[in-house]
């Protein structure tokens, strides 16, 4: 029986968070807080007994020396730049491997699946997830691993060495460098969407394609070959 494209393992859209940024939330507190006590919300507070000055107040015939002010040495200010965001990955290459394939933004598909592009020459970088390079959080890059006529570049990640080179070219011109940390095949009923997808801990690059056995009854095959990578 021929064999239909294949589809990476299914995943639970990402729902947005709305997070109140630090500035908001310091305005809210300023416009909306309670004077600290003694002090009136109409004036500076309760007056002080005034002493009296008459004998602080120099004759007119005496004239007084203005005081000498110390040198105050300047520095011109240095403005520092706002960290810059990761660029997304545009190119994929493993060492020692016919995979070098270009890298193409997906999302979610009508299946609530993550969308795998159809090329040969082409993997699925899931853009709502960690971009490749950020301090945190496992950047997932997809393919197939088969068509219906043969064997993609995918297929070799369930033999790749730990310490392999993995390469990733940023959109900007940027190159990411990382090592294979492990292989695993996972059957798809048993993976954890949560920790793949993951936005914190370590910085990671998960690669990811189909394998084990082909049911077909499912049309599918049974487990998903995950690559993790760390940066070098």
């Amino acid at each position: 029986m021929s064999r239909p494209a294949k589809t990476a393992t299914r995943r639970r859209r990402e729902r947005p968070a709305v997070v109140m940024s630090l500035a908001a939330a310091l305005l809210l507190a300023v416009a909306c807080g309670t004077p600290p006590p003694g002090i009136s919300s109409r004036g500076a507070g309760p007056s002080a007994p005034v002493a009296s000055t008459a004998a602080a107040v120099p004759s007119a015939a005496t004239p007084q020396a203005a005081p000498e002010l110390p040198d105050i040495p300047l520095h011109e200010a240095t403005l520092v730049p706002a960290p810059r965001e990761p660029a997304p990955p545009r190119f994929l290459r493993v060492e020692g491997t016919s995979i070098a394939v270009d890298v193409v933004e997906v999302g979610v598909g009508a299946n609530n699946a993550m969308v795998i592009p159809d090329s040969f020459y082409q993997a699925g970088w899931y853009r709502y997830g960690t971009v490749p390079g950020e301090k945190e959080g496992s950047a997932v890059i997809a393919a197939h691993v088969d068509t219906l006529t043969d064997v993609a570049p995918f297929a070799e990640l369930k033999r790749l060495e730990p310490d392999a080179r993995v390469t990733v070219e940023q959109a900007d011109g940027g190159v990411l460098e990382y090592e294979v940390a492990r292989v695993e095949s996972v059957n798809k009923g048993d993976l954890d969407g949560a920790a793949l997808f993951r936005r914190d801990g370590p910085p990671e690059l998960k690669l990811v394609t189909c394998g084990g056995r082909w049911l077909d009854e499912r049309q599918d095959y049974s487990d998903n070959v995950i690559v993790t990578a760390v940066p070098r």
